[in-house]
Protein backbone atom coordinates (compact mmCIF):
# COMPACT_ATOMS: atom_id res chain seq x y z
CA UNK A 1 0.00 0.00 0.00
CA UNK A 2 1.52 3.48 -1.02
CA UNK A 3 1.96 6.03 1.57
CA UNK A 4 -0.02 8.71 1.05
CA UNK A 5 1.36 12.80 1.95
CA UNK A 6 4.72 11.18 1.18
CA UNK A 7 7.29 13.14 2.68
CA UNK A 8 11.41 12.19 3.87
CA UNK A 9 10.50 11.73 7.65
CA UNK A 10 8.55 8.89 6.69
CA UNK A 11 10.82 7.58 4.41
CA UNK A 12 11.48 3.79 5.34
CA UNK A 13 7.34 3.58 5.86
CA UNK A 14 7.86 4.70 1.76
CA UNK A 15 10.65 2.19 0.92
CA UNK A 16 8.69 -0.84 2.95
CA UNK A 17 5.24 0.21 1.28
CA UNK A 18 6.96 -0.40 -2.26
CA UNK A 19 6.07 -3.79 -4.25
CA UNK A 20 8.99 -6.87 -3.49
CA UNK A 21 10.87 -6.05 -6.82
CA UNK A 22 10.89 -2.23 -6.80
CA UNK A 23 12.13 -2.48 -2.97
CA UNK A 24 15.00 -4.80 -3.52
CA UNK A 25 16.18 -2.40 -6.18
CA UNK A 26 15.83 0.51 -4.14
CA UNK A 27 17.86 -0.92 -0.93
CA UNK A 28 20.36 -2.49 -3.55
CA UNK A 29 20.86 1.13 -3.94
CA UNK A 30 20.14 2.59 -0.73
CA UNK A 31 20.31 2.33 2.95
CA UNK A 32 18.01 4.44 5.10
CA UNK A 33 17.78 4.69 8.67
CA UNK A 34 15.82 6.85 11.13
CA UNK A 35 16.47 7.94 14.40
CA UNK A 36 15.16 10.69 17.21
CA UNK A 37 17.32 13.10 18.67
CA UNK A 38 15.56 14.01 22.03
CA UNK A 39 16.28 16.62 25.06
CA UNK A 40 14.81 18.87 27.46
CA UNK A 41 14.11 22.51 27.24
CA UNK A 42 14.64 24.47 30.27
CA UNK A 43 11.22 26.86 30.78
CA UNK A 44 13.23 30.13 30.48
CA UNK A 45 14.40 29.19 27.42
CA UNK A 46 10.57 28.26 25.89
CA UNK A 47 9.14 31.28 24.33
CA UNK A 48 12.16 31.75 22.28
CA UNK A 49 11.58 28.13 20.90
CA UNK A 50 8.22 28.63 20.08
CA UNK A 51 8.75 31.77 17.91
CA UNK A 52 11.47 30.01 16.39
CA UNK A 53 10.46 26.63 15.17
CA UNK A 54 6.83 26.85 16.24
CA UNK A 55 6.52 24.62 19.42
CA UNK A 56 8.49 23.22 21.93
CA UNK A 57 7.16 19.71 20.74
CA UNK A 58 8.91 20.20 17.53
CA UNK A 59 12.49 20.36 19.21
CA UNK A 60 12.26 18.18 21.82
CA UNK A 61 11.65 14.89 19.89
CA UNK A 62 13.47 15.51 16.02
CA UNK A 63 13.30 12.48 13.58
CA UNK A 64 16.25 12.62 11.53
CA UNK A 65 16.43 10.59 8.35
CA UNK A 66 19.91 9.19 7.26
CA UNK A 67 20.29 7.83 3.54
CA UNK A 68 23.20 6.41 2.64
CA UNK A 69 24.21 5.26 -1.14
CA UNK A 70 25.80 2.18 -0.62
CA UNK A 71 27.19 2.59 -4.57
CA UNK A 72 28.67 5.77 -4.43
CA UNK A 73 29.34 6.47 -0.72
CA UNK A 74 27.21 9.26 -0.97
CA UNK A 75 25.16 10.33 2.29
CA UNK A 76 22.60 12.68 3.54
CA UNK A 77 20.92 13.31 7.27
CA UNK A 78 17.77 14.95 6.76
CA UNK A 79 15.76 17.03 9.84
CA UNK A 80 13.40 19.51 8.39
CA UNK A 81 13.59 21.17 11.84
CA UNK A 82 17.39 22.77 10.75
CA UNK A 83 15.88 24.69 8.15
CA UNK A 84 14.54 27.07 10.87
CA UNK A 85 17.45 27.38 13.06
CA UNK A 86 18.64 31.17 13.50
CA UNK A 87 21.42 32.18 11.54
CA UNK A 88 23.28 35.42 11.94
CA UNK A 89 22.25 37.81 8.72
CA UNK A 90 24.09 40.36 7.07
CA UNK A 91 21.10 42.91 6.66
CA UNK A 92 18.65 41.98 4.57
CA UNK A 93 19.22 43.46 0.76
CA UNK A 94 17.43 42.82 -2.38
CA UNK A 95 19.45 41.04 -5.16
CA UNK A 96 19.01 44.04 -7.27
CA UNK A 97 21.08 45.94 -4.47
CA UNK A 98 23.89 43.61 -4.65
CA UNK A 99 24.04 43.34 -7.91
CA UNK A 100 24.01 47.54 -8.18
CA UNK A 101 26.43 47.83 -5.89
CA UNK A 102 29.60 46.68 -7.91
CA UNK A 103 28.18 46.83 -11.65
CA UNK A 104 29.09 49.61 -12.77
CA UNK A 105 33.27 48.58 -11.73
CA UNK A 106 32.86 44.94 -12.05
CA UNK A 107 35.97 43.48 -14.51
CA UNK A 108 33.36 41.50 -16.99
CA UNK A 109 31.35 44.45 -18.49
CA UNK A 110 34.20 44.49 -21.01
CA UNK A 111 35.38 40.81 -21.48
CA UNK A 112 37.88 41.44 -24.71
CA UNK A 113 39.50 44.50 -23.13
CA UNK A 114 39.89 43.32 -19.07
CA UNK A 115 40.30 39.43 -19.73
CA UNK A 116 42.82 36.87 -21.08
CA UNK A 117 41.90 35.12 -23.72
CA UNK A 118 43.42 31.48 -24.60
CA UNK A 119 45.83 30.35 -27.24
CA UNK A 120 43.37 29.20 -29.70
CA UNK A 121 41.36 32.56 -29.37
CA UNK A 122 37.66 33.28 -27.73
CA UNK A 123 34.50 32.01 -28.83
CA UNK A 124 31.58 34.08 -29.02
CA UNK A 125 28.38 33.04 -29.39
CA UNK A 126 25.25 34.76 -29.15
CA UNK A 127 24.56 35.81 -25.74
CA UNK A 128 27.97 34.80 -24.31
CA UNK A 129 32.02 35.39 -24.95
CA UNK A 130 34.75 33.16 -23.47
CA UNK A 131 38.13 34.17 -21.84
CA UNK A 132 41.02 32.45 -20.01
CA UNK A 133 40.66 32.15 -16.51
CA UNK A 134 43.49 33.96 -15.04
CA UNK A 135 44.15 31.93 -12.13
CA UNK A 136 43.04 27.94 -13.34
CA UNK A 137 41.67 25.35 -12.10
CA UNK A 138 43.83 23.03 -14.75
CA UNK A 139 45.96 23.53 -17.67
CA UNK A 140 43.09 24.29 -19.91
CA UNK A 141 40.40 26.23 -17.71
CA UNK A 142 38.38 28.94 -19.31
CA UNK A 143 35.37 31.23 -18.77
CA UNK A 144 31.82 31.81 -20.27
CA UNK A 145 30.98 35.44 -19.86
CA UNK A 146 27.40 36.05 -20.12
CA UNK A 147 26.61 39.44 -21.86
CA UNK A 148 23.89 39.91 -19.08
CA UNK A 149 25.14 41.17 -15.74
CA UNK A 150 22.88 39.61 -13.93
CA UNK A 151 23.43 35.94 -13.72
CA UNK A 152 19.59 34.87 -13.03
CA UNK A 153 18.78 37.09 -16.01
CA UNK A 154 18.24 34.27 -18.34
CA UNK A 155 16.56 32.64 -20.88
CA UNK A 156 16.27 29.24 -22.60
CA UNK A 157 17.63 30.63 -25.66
CA UNK A 158 20.37 31.97 -23.31
CA UNK A 159 21.53 28.73 -21.23
CA UNK A 160 21.43 26.86 -24.83
CA UNK A 161 24.01 29.47 -26.19
CA UNK A 162 25.98 28.97 -22.48
CA UNK A 163 26.31 25.67 -22.58
CA UNK A 164 27.17 25.61 -26.67
CA UNK A 165 29.62 28.61 -26.21
CA UNK A 166 31.40 26.30 -23.74
CA UNK A 167 31.28 22.89 -25.74
CA UNK A 168 32.54 25.02 -28.37
CA UNK A 169 35.65 26.06 -26.14
CA UNK A 170 36.27 22.50 -25.63
CA UNK A 171 36.50 20.87 -28.96
CA UNK A 172 38.93 24.21 -30.02
CA UNK A 173 40.56 23.12 -26.93
CA UNK A 174 41.28 19.75 -27.62
CA UNK A 175 42.17 20.76 -31.12
CA UNK A 176 45.04 22.20 -30.01
CA UNK A 177 45.83 19.52 -27.21
CA UNK A 178 44.86 16.54 -28.62
CA UNK A 179 45.78 14.63 -25.77
CA UNK A 180 42.87 16.58 -23.32
CA UNK A 181 40.02 14.50 -23.31
CA UNK A 182 37.68 15.73 -20.47
CA UNK A 183 35.19 18.29 -20.49
CA UNK A 184 33.25 19.87 -17.40
CA UNK A 185 31.17 22.71 -17.28
CA UNK A 186 30.34 24.99 -13.76
CA UNK A 187 28.26 27.66 -12.63
CA UNK A 188 28.43 29.19 -9.45
CA UNK A 189 25.58 31.99 -9.37
CA UNK A 190 26.40 34.38 -7.11
CA UNK A 191 28.68 34.42 -3.61
CA UNK A 192 26.92 31.71 -1.79
CA UNK A 193 27.95 29.48 -4.40
CA UNK A 194 31.76 30.48 -4.69
CA UNK A 195 31.49 33.22 -7.07
CA UNK A 196 34.19 35.88 -6.87
CA UNK A 197 32.94 38.12 -9.67
CA UNK A 198 29.17 38.75 -9.55
CA UNK A 199 28.59 39.63 -13.52
CA UNK A 200 27.18 35.70 -14.88
CA UNK A 201 29.75 33.44 -16.01
CA UNK A 202 30.43 29.60 -16.31
CA UNK A 203 33.52 27.76 -16.50
CA UNK A 204 34.49 25.21 -18.74
CA UNK A 205 37.56 22.85 -18.32
CA UNK A 206 39.27 20.25 -20.28
CA UNK A 207 41.60 17.84 -18.59
CA UNK A 208 43.96 15.34 -19.10
CA UNK A 209 45.26 11.61 -18.41
CA UNK A 210 42.17 11.03 -16.28
CA UNK A 211 38.76 12.66 -15.18
CA UNK A 212 38.85 14.56 -11.95
CA UNK A 213 38.28 12.61 -9.05
CA UNK A 214 35.17 12.30 -8.09
CA UNK A 215 33.75 11.62 -11.52
CA UNK A 216 36.32 9.34 -11.96
CA UNK A 217 34.89 7.89 -9.00
CA UNK A 218 31.16 7.81 -9.86
CA UNK A 219 32.49 5.96 -13.69
CA UNK A 220 34.43 3.19 -11.97
CA UNK A 221 31.29 2.65 -9.18
CA UNK A 222 28.53 2.51 -12.01
CA UNK A 223 31.32 0.27 -13.48
CA UNK A 224 31.42 -1.76 -10.62
CA UNK A 225 27.46 -2.04 -10.37
CA UNK A 226 27.49 -3.43 -13.77
CA UNK A 227 29.78 -6.46 -12.88
CA UNK A 228 27.98 -6.90 -9.60
CA UNK A 229 24.49 -6.86 -10.80
CA UNK A 230 24.35 -7.03 -14.73
CA UNK A 231 22.51 -3.38 -14.94
CA UNK A 232 23.24 0.09 -15.60
CA UNK A 233 24.06 2.14 -12.77
CA UNK A 234 22.18 5.17 -13.82
CA UNK A 235 18.75 3.69 -14.88
CA UNK A 236 18.75 2.09 -12.16
CA UNK A 237 18.72 4.97 -9.91
CA UNK A 238 16.12 6.77 -12.06
CA UNK A 239 14.12 3.81 -11.67
CA UNK A 240 14.58 4.16 -7.95
CA UNK A 241 13.89 7.76 -7.57
CA UNK A 242 10.80 7.14 -9.79
CA UNK A 243 9.23 4.13 -7.69
CA UNK A 244 8.74 6.72 -4.87
CA UNK A 245 7.81 9.26 -6.45
CA UNK A 246 11.04 11.56 -6.77
CA UNK A 247 11.78 11.03 -10.62
CA UNK A 248 10.03 12.58 -13.67
CA UNK A 249 11.02 11.78 -17.63
CA UNK A 250 10.20 14.64 -20.27
CA UNK A 251 11.60 13.79 -23.56
CA UNK A 252 14.05 11.42 -22.72
CA UNK A 253 16.25 13.22 -19.87
CA UNK A 254 15.76 11.25 -16.62
CA UNK A 255 15.08 14.37 -13.45
CA UNK A 256 15.70 13.01 -10.25
CA UNK A 257 14.94 15.27 -7.24
CA UNK A 258 18.18 13.65 -5.45
CA UNK A 259 18.28 11.35 -2.55
CA UNK A 260 21.82 11.98 -1.07
CA UNK A 261 21.68 15.61 -2.45
CA UNK A 262 25.22 17.39 -1.23
CA UNK A 263 22.96 20.17 -0.01
CA UNK A 264 19.88 21.15 -0.21
CA UNK A 265 16.96 21.28 -3.29
CA UNK A 266 19.34 18.84 -5.57
CA UNK A 267 18.34 17.67 -8.51
CA UNK A 268 20.05 15.26 -10.97
CA UNK A 269 19.46 15.11 -15.23
CA UNK A 270 20.41 12.51 -17.14
CA UNK A 271 20.62 12.12 -20.73
CA UNK A 272 22.33 9.50 -23.39
CA UNK A 273 23.88 12.58 -24.87
CA UNK A 274 24.31 16.19 -24.50
CA UNK A 275 21.52 17.40 -26.85
CA UNK A 276 18.98 20.37 -27.16
CA UNK A 277 17.14 18.68 -25.40
CA UNK A 278 19.04 17.93 -22.54
CA UNK A 279 20.11 21.62 -22.30
CA UNK A 280 16.45 23.05 -22.63
CA UNK A 281 15.38 20.45 -19.56
CA UNK A 282 18.44 22.35 -17.67
CA UNK A 283 17.04 25.44 -18.84
CA UNK A 284 13.37 24.73 -17.23
CA UNK A 285 14.92 23.09 -13.66
CA UNK A 286 16.80 26.51 -13.77
CA UNK A 287 13.76 28.34 -14.36
CA UNK A 288 11.65 26.41 -11.30
CA UNK A 289 14.37 27.23 -9.19
CA UNK A 290 14.66 30.85 -9.72
CA UNK A 291 10.71 31.11 -10.23
CA UNK A 292 9.23 28.29 -7.92
CA UNK A 293 11.71 27.60 -5.46
CA UNK A 294 12.80 31.13 -5.03
CA UNK A 295 16.82 30.05 -5.13
CA UNK A 296 19.04 32.93 -6.11
CA UNK A 297 22.45 31.18 -5.68
CA UNK A 298 22.93 27.67 -6.76
CA UNK A 299 25.90 25.45 -8.27
CA UNK A 300 25.29 23.25 -11.93
CA UNK A 301 27.95 21.11 -12.69
CA UNK A 302 27.58 19.74 -16.37
CA UNK A 303 29.73 16.56 -17.53
CA UNK A 304 29.68 14.36 -20.37
CA UNK A 305 31.74 10.89 -21.72
CA UNK A 306 35.12 11.72 -23.08
CA UNK A 307 36.02 13.38 -26.16
CA UNK A 308 37.94 10.91 -27.68
CA UNK A 309 38.79 7.05 -26.84
CA UNK A 310 40.20 6.34 -23.36
CA UNK A 311 42.49 3.59 -22.10
CA UNK A 312 39.46 2.89 -18.84
CA UNK A 313 36.34 2.53 -20.11
CA UNK A 314 33.16 4.71 -19.98
CA UNK A 315 30.50 1.98 -20.94
CA UNK A 316 26.87 3.15 -20.06
CA UNK A 317 28.08 6.49 -18.58
CA UNK A 318 26.12 9.17 -19.82
CA UNK A 319 25.64 13.22 -19.67
CA UNK A 320 24.77 14.25 -16.32
CA UNK A 321 23.83 17.93 -14.47
CA UNK A 322 23.51 18.14 -10.63
CA UNK A 323 21.98 21.73 -9.60
CA UNK A 324 21.74 22.44 -5.83
CA UNK A 325 20.84 25.31 -3.98
CA UNK A 326 23.41 27.08 -2.02
CA UNK A 327 21.17 29.14 0.29
CA UNK A 328 19.68 32.91 1.24
CA UNK A 329 22.25 35.46 -0.40
CA UNK A 330 21.96 37.29 2.91
CA UNK A 331 23.24 34.79 5.31
CA UNK A 332 26.25 35.39 6.40
CA UNK A 333 27.13 31.40 7.42
CA UNK A 334 28.23 29.46 5.45
CA UNK A 335 26.26 26.07 4.45
CA UNK A 336 28.86 23.69 3.86
CA UNK A 337 30.72 22.58 7.67
CA UNK A 338 32.61 19.74 9.06
CA UNK A 339 30.10 17.43 8.47
CA UNK A 340 29.68 18.17 4.75
CA UNK A 341 32.99 18.63 4.43
CA UNK A 342 34.33 15.19 6.56
CA UNK A 343 31.06 13.13 6.90
CA UNK A 344 27.62 13.43 5.38
CA UNK A 345 25.46 16.10 3.83
CA UNK A 346 23.23 17.81 6.19
CA UNK A 347 20.10 18.53 4.84
CA UNK A 348 16.91 20.55 5.61
CA UNK A 349 14.87 20.38 2.42
CA UNK A 350 12.56 17.33 0.96
CA UNK A 351 13.11 15.57 -2.00
CA UNK A 352 9.65 15.21 -2.25
CA UNK A 353 8.09 18.53 -1.72
CA UNK A 354 11.09 19.58 -4.49
CA UNK A 355 10.13 16.34 -6.65
CA UNK A 356 6.00 18.10 -6.71
CA UNK A 357 7.61 21.40 -7.55
CA UNK A 358 9.67 20.05 -10.40
CA UNK A 359 6.88 17.86 -11.57
CA UNK A 360 4.28 21.32 -11.77
CA UNK A 361 7.39 23.23 -13.83
CA UNK A 362 7.95 20.66 -16.34
CA UNK A 363 4.31 19.51 -17.04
Amino acid sequence: MRVSNPSIINMEEIVNSLPADERKLFQRIYHVTTTTGEQRIPQSMQPWVRQQFGSVEAVTRQKIVKITNLVTGEGALFNRLRASRPVDGKGKKSIEVHLQDVSENELFRYPEDNTPEDLFGRVVGKHCITASNVAKYDGLHGMVIFNDFDPLHFSREQIVDYIDVGWEWARRARAKQPQAKYFFFIWNCLWRAGASIYHGHAQVMLTYDRHYAKIDGLRRAALDYRQNHGSNYFADLFQVHKSIGCAVDKGGVKILAHLTPFKDNEVILVADELNLTFKERIYEVLACFRDSLNITSFNLGLVTPPLAETEESWEGFPAIAWLVDRGDLNRRASDIGGMEIYAASVISSDPFELARQLRQCLD
